[in-house]
């Protein structure tokens, strides 16, 4: 229950029966008049995944503009590598960013089972994670060896076209024993053992092989490490492989406290304090995740926890150690090209860390200030909201959702009309017909949450501005915890 202070005037009893019709149709109300609601956000975010769906789409697809793509994918190599996701606005499937977006969703359901189940997406979400894992089954069934990439990014470039009328080479690239990669198996690995959490209640029997399956890939990883360069320049591992070979144990352990998977946490592994959470650099997702099972009794893995603290710490504003760079408007920004996804990974952590240190009655000590799940969640919501469009321009960047949405998502489904979807257009002129006209996508790409702003909080809603207007599969995966947090408005109440 909600207890509002002061005198019974009329604003009051007003903001009272706003924030009572909240609490029944999933609406959140922000101090300044905003009102966002966060169900259907959610919502959206889980429908633009399944727009980014490859292979043969399922009778319930939500997105008429879609259909069946790359049905013959890892033919080459004589192995079925249908299904998967593109990463974003191409027709390509790059193992390391879809392994991540699987292994967030997976912790958003671990997280937040309660919250989805009641705002009707639980479903969503697990048959999301699904259609990650039944890919990753399939790219790693062969001993020692794992499928990561299938298409030609050079080549696909050089065309925009539908997934489902592609020409292009479907080329399939491998790690192997004599071409390691070691943080694309390891972070496979952890899609795998923390999607067989999410699915050891539902089917027991499908969660056995994801985590049979982890702990392969888990050994593969560790036996001969190498950073594989195959998925480079789209995908390169700047950080190394340390940071997955950690994720991966850490997923291990939460999913079978085994000692071993501990034995290489605290004796083996290597860590570090770093300021921002994405596809490539996973330490803070790392001592968030270990920092739990310090708070349950385990010990040993207290400089996790302090290292989970270093990192909030550097992202909070209200830090006296703060150093991350904001926007005039409050919003994170790291890089230019896909910031968002820097964004809803501190939301994703913040809202993580938040409800734990809530939950065993912990703070987070930055120098001579302390700080309670009240900072770190008002922080998550407050990056949320500007996506949604609490900002500067008053508009959203999330396609289909709230005030002025983006129109010109970077993304060759959406902007090819269904009325052209049998027309053959060769490559270059493929670009003149779909891609360079400034007009508004025929199909709307319901849900994407886009680059964003630049570092001044502008925004240029143009298909050729990709560094603005590219979508990605993890930038939504990880704006799920947080999102499905923000769905109970009677918690939100005291942010």
């Amino acid at each position: 229950m909600v207890v509002f202070m002061g005198s019974f005037a009329r604003t009051s009893v007003i903001a009272a029966l706003v924030a009572w019709l909240a609490l029944f149709q999933g609406y959140l109300v922000a101090v300044n008049g905003h009102i966002f609601n966060y169900k259907e956000a959610l919502t959206k975010s889980l429908i633009f995944l399944e727009a980014q769906r490859s292979g043969k789409l399922p009778p319930n697809n939500r997105l008429p503009w879609r259909g069946d793509s790359a049905l013959d994918d890892g033919k080459e190599a004589n192995v079925d590598l249908v299904g998967g996701y593109y990463d974003a606005g191409d027709n390509v499937k790059y193992g390391l960013p879809m392994a991540f977006t699987v292994t967030t969703l997976a912790w958003s359901a671990i997280a937040y089972t309660s919250e989805l189940q009641s705002a009707g997406e639980l479903g969503n979400v697990r048959a999301a994670i699904r259609w990650g894992t039944d890919y990753f089954l399939k790219a790693a069934s062969r001993r020692k060896r794992l499928y990561v990439q299938v298409g030609d990014p050079e080549k696909d470039h050089e065309c925009w076209v539908r997934p489902e009328n592609m020409k292009t080479p479907r080329t399939v690239l491998q790690i192997n024993e004599s071409t390691p990669g070691t943080e694309i198996a390891a972070e496979t690995s952890a899609a795998l053992a923390a999607s067989a959490i999410v699915f050891r209640r539902v089917d027991r029997p499908y969660a056995h092989r994801l985590l049979n399956k982890a702990k392969l890939l888990f050994e593969f990883a560790k036996s001969k490490t190498g950073t594989y360069d195959g998925e480079c320049p789209f995908y390169c591992s700047y950080s190394g492989y340390n940071d997955e070979l950690l994720w991966a144990a850490a997923w291990l352990y939460r999913a079978t406290h085994g000692p071993k998977y501990m034995e290489y946490i605290t004796e083996e592994a290597v860590t570090a304090v770093v300021d921002e959470f994405n596809w490539d650099l996973k330490y803070a997702g790392i001592q968030v995740l270990l920092s739990q099972s310090f708070f349950q009794g385990a010990g040993a893995l207290k400089s996790y926890k302090d290292q989970a603290d270093s990192f909030i710490c550097s992202v909070l504003p209200q830090s006296p150690y703060f150093k991350v760079t904001l926007t005039p408007g409050g919003l994170i920004h790291l890089r230019d090209g896909a910031n968002l996804q820097y964004v809803t990974g501190a939301s994703f952590l913040f809202t993580i860390y938040g409800d734990l240190l809530r939950k065993f009655n912990e703070k987070v000590q930055c120098g001579n200030q302390q700080f309670g799940s009240t900072h770190l969640l008002a922080f998550a919501k407050q990056q949320i909201d500007y996506i949604l469009g609490k900002n500067p321009l008053g508009r959203s960047y999330m396609v289909g959702f709230g005030n002025n949405p983006p129109t010109q998502a970077h993304h060759r489904g959406a902007s090819i009309p269904a009325t052209d979807a049998n027309s053959i257009v060769a490559c270059p002129m493929s670009f003149v017909r779909w891609y360079n006209k400034n007009t508004p996508n025929p199909n709307e790409l319901t849900g994407a949450i886009l680059g964003g702003p630049d570092k001044q909080d502008h925004f240029s809603d143009l298909r050729w501005t990709s560094v603005y207007t590219e979508p990605c599969t993890y930038v939504n995966s990880l704006a799920v915890a947080a999102l499905a947090k923000l769905t109970r408005p009677v918690n939100n109440a005291i942010l």
